[in-house]
């Protein structure tokens, strides 16, 4: 409903898709293609409601699903938050298994598919501070491959993007970092999940890393 979700939403209506939303919040977007589903990701009852209304709505024939919901919080390990660290484990990681889960055998039954996972580079690094959403975030990075692995021989897709700092509301948890114009934009995060997602069929972007180019601006 906002940030990179919402920029990628938009582009691939721009593209003509029909796009289906599963979020806790309604965005403010009006467009014939577009429908809104409300789904709390943590939750599989919810998430099991929504796939059964998106299939009524659509049909069975999903192609694509962009796994992008996430939060963090910042905090030493042993001082984090039990509920936080929950929070962040139920929305990063286990909102991917629930969403997954059920739409991978349609993509199997068609023989087609996209999925795309957002990481963040820190799944590939260790930040002080931010141990819990490192943790989720490298666990995404090993259940992107694992899936990729398992899926590739039935035509299915999955990349994992890992993007540096993006200028969204993510930094209104984050009490040593203030979002600011050198970060990427949504829509620069949005851009390449269209890239990855117009290649042809049997290219396959596994890995994607993207950072702002000057992130304390330019000297």
């Amino acid at each position: 409903s906002k940030g990179i979700g919402l920029a990628t939403v938009e582009y691939l209506l721009k593209e003509g898709a029909t796009v289906v939303g599963w979020g806790r919040t309604k965005p403010n977007l009006v467009n014939d293609q577009f429908k809104f589903v409300k789904t709390d990701v943590r939750d599989f009852k919810s998430v099991e409601n929504a796939y059964h209304q998106t299939i009524s709505e659509v049909g069975e024939d999903i192609s694509i699903l962009i796994n992008n919901a996430g939060l963090g919080f910042e905090g030493y390990l042993d001082e984090m938050d039990m509920d936080r660290w929950h929070q962040m484990f139920e929305t990063n990681v286990d909102g991917i298994f629930y969403c997954s889960k059920l739409l991978i055998p349609n993509m199997k039954e068609h023989d087609l598919g996209h999925i795309i996972n957002i990481s963040s580079i820190a799944g590939t690094t260790g930040i002080p501070g931010m141990s819990a959403y490192c943790a989720t975030k490298h666990a995404v990075r090993g259940l992107s491959h694992s899936m990729y692995k398992e899926l590739r021989n039935y035509g299915i897709k999955v990349t994992c993007i890992y993007p540096g700092s993006v200028k969204t509301n993510f930094f209104d948890e984050i009490d040593s970092v203030e979002a600011n114009d050198n970060m990427m934009q949504p829509e620069d995060i949005a851009s390449s999940i269209i890239h990855c997602l117009k290649s042809s069929d049997n290219y396959h972007h596994v890995d994607i890393e993207v950072r702002p180019l000057r992130p304390k601006g330019k000297k």
